[in-house]
């Protein structure tokens, strides 16, 4: 048996959220789905999110919960036409739906407690010059960190993580800034301009510009890696003994 954290705002009971709680042997707590309510929380071994109604503030909440980190695996309860605004910058585990059955809620919820090896190990991206921890919201240049604000590193995350993918500036707008954000794709611009300037002159161009579509990131060899491998030994000819007969 699990113990579940349900974060709501319904006064509903947990079996009316979610029907399927019923029926199963979890012990639930109840608490507010608000910021402040997190650092009064009970302890649980899964975090349930209620995101029926309140798409932008879950939504908000789910990230808030990422960089303050989890003890556990965080669920999402959404509706059926919810589905359309979720994704994966959210930073759930996994989702459920209020009509999921017994035995759907179960396995989900048992395959979210499951150790795996990649839940053991820190979520590295490793380019090479640029490492970026995702669990530590920070991003290290050659060993040095990165001074980057939220949405430069979600940015600078987002390209590492499908290097030489060209995305327009209106999938940049979605995928990293959100569906609820309602600023144009200038902002796309200003963003990639400040971030390589983060970078400076020997890494800027990381972030490639494709002329009339948008954004890549451009993998670059690591030098250091380079200039530590052993030089190929010379290969010399022997001696051409056909022409040192003909001198003698």
């Amino acid at each position: 048996m699990a113990t579940l954290l349900l974060l709501t705002n319904d006064t509903s009971a947990s079996a009316e959220i979610l029907p399927a709680l019923e029926l199963l042997p979890h012990q639930v707590k109840i608490a507010p789905a608000e910021a402040t309510a997190l650092l009064d929380a009970p302890a649980a071994d899964v975090i349930l999110l209620d995101a029926r109604r309140d798409l932008v503030g879950a939504r908000s909440l789910c990230r808030l919960i990422g960089t303050t980190g989890k003890d556990g695996p965080l669920l999402v309860i959404a509706s059926e036409g919810g589905l359309t605004a979720l994704s994966a910058d959210w930073g759930f585990d996994d989702l459920l739906l209020t009509t999921a059955g017994p035995a759907e809620v179960d396995v989900r919820l048992r395959l979210a407690l499951a150790p795996t090896a990649a839940a053991a190990t820190e979520p590295l991206i490793d380019t090479g010059h640029i490492v970026i921890d995702e669990a530590a919201y920070s991003a290290k240049l050659d060993g040095e960190q990165l001074d980057l604000t939220y949405t430069e590193f979600e940015l600078l995350k987002y390209l590492a993580q499908h290097p030489g993918r060209v995305f327009s500036r209106q999938q940049l707008l979605s995928d990293v800034w959100g569906y609820d954000y309602y600023g144009g794709t200038r902002t796309v611009d200003v963003h990639v301009r400040r971030l390589r300037a983060k970078l400076g002159p020997e890494y800027e161009s990381v972030i490639g510009t494709v002329r009339n579509v948008g954004y890549r990131f451009v993998a670059q060899p690591d030098r250091r890696a380079q200039a530590d491998e052993p030089e190929a030994p010379a290969h010399t000819n022997p001696p051409d003994r056909s022409e040192s007969r003909a001198d003698g």
